[in-house]
């Protein structure tokens, strides 16, 4: 008898088409959500029976209150090397075999500088209004060229969106609890203290991983130490910030701006309050969503199930 597979989260109805299944289809029995489940109680009442289960990234959580509450659950796959919503020693304790993927590039990077030029020249928003009858221009921003770019974690990603800033004529500046000296100087970027990098900044970017140290790294004090004319972009995890500082920070105009494509709770309420400021632009967490990434994504899938059903997994996490 096939194992049941369930796929969650595919919101673009995308991921049957972006890799080959016949390596496993005749092994497996796939259900694609399409629509996200919910909380943990949809989550539990909608995967029994299911042995397979493919994530995307941290869409859903498996906190261990899910996991104990799946018995028939023997593969949990995650997207990507990394997800701080998967309760790994819950898994291993239950027998749960976790699995990660390959993936591509760095799409994040392309995302954080979408961010800082629709905050800038409006592309987005100039875009708009032609299409619903305005006659032409209507906003006047800064160029990219000249301005300070604070980068909060200077790793893969943080690299690559210096570089690209360094394309634009930027001023790269960088800090984390990590980052020395020297490597910032390997990376082009200058390295200040934390209080300097909010200081000195037109924009502060995130390219942080969330953890316990990072949670709320981002609070009022950092936001209060930034300049008026400032902007922030977080295209990391909505929890590195204190959203409650930086709803303050924007309603009371102590900075520019914001960019942000991940939030606390994703995905967002309807009725929050970041979608109703006019000085925030937002993105459906898009960073690792691209065609490639996809691809490289969910032909690891497959190599992880064949793997497994072969008594042989891969990129096991557990």
């Amino acid at each position: 008898m096939a194992l049941r597979c369930a796929i969650l989260d595919d919101y673009q109805n995308v991921v049957l088409k972006v890799a080959d299944w016949s390596k496993v289809e005749s092994d497996v029995d796939i259900k694609v959500f399409h629509e996200h489940l919910g909380g943990p109680d949809k989550v539990i009442a909608a995967l029994q029976g299911y042995q397979i289960v493919v994530a995307m990234r941290e869409r859903t959580g498996f906190p261990r209150q899910v996991i104990e509450a799946l018995p028939d659950l023997k593969l949990l796959i995650t997207t990507g090397m990394r997800n701080a919503s998967i309760d790994t020693e819950a898994a291993r304790a239950r027998g749960v075999t976790v699995c990660g993927t390959g993936s591509f590039g760095s799409p994040t990077s392309g995302i954080a500088v979408g961010l800082m030029l629709e905050l800038t020249r409006h592309i987005g928003y100039e875009n708009q209004r032609l299409h619903v009858g305005a006659t032409w221009q209507s906003t006047i921003g800064p160029d990219l060229e000249g301005m300070t770019l604070g980068i909060l974690g200077l790793g893969k990603l943080g690299s690559r969106t210096a570089n690209i800033a360094k394309a634009f004529g930027m001023t790269v500046i960088a800090w984390s609890q990590n980052l020395t000296a020297e490597k910032a100087q390997e990376a082009g970027a200058g390295y200040v203290s934390k209080d300097d990098l909010f200081k000195q900044s037109d924009f502060i970017t995130i390219h942080i991983v969330l953890s316990q140290r990072s949670r709320g790294l981002v609070g009022a004090r950092e936001l209060g130490l930034m300049k008026p004319t400032a902007y922030l972009i977080n295209t990391s995890r909505g929890p590195i910030v204190d959203e409650a500082a930086l709803i303050a920070a924007l309603r009371g105009n102590k900075i520019a701006g914001a960019g942000l494509d991940v939030f606390d709770v994703e995905p967002l309420p309807v009725d929050h309050p970041f979608r109703k400021m006019d000085n925030v632009v937002l993105t459906p967490h898009l960073g690792y969503v691209s065609e490639q990434n996809y691809k490289s994504y969910f032909a690891g899938v497959i190599e992880d199930i064949r793997g497994f059903l072969d008594g042989k997994p891969v990129r096991v996490m557990t």
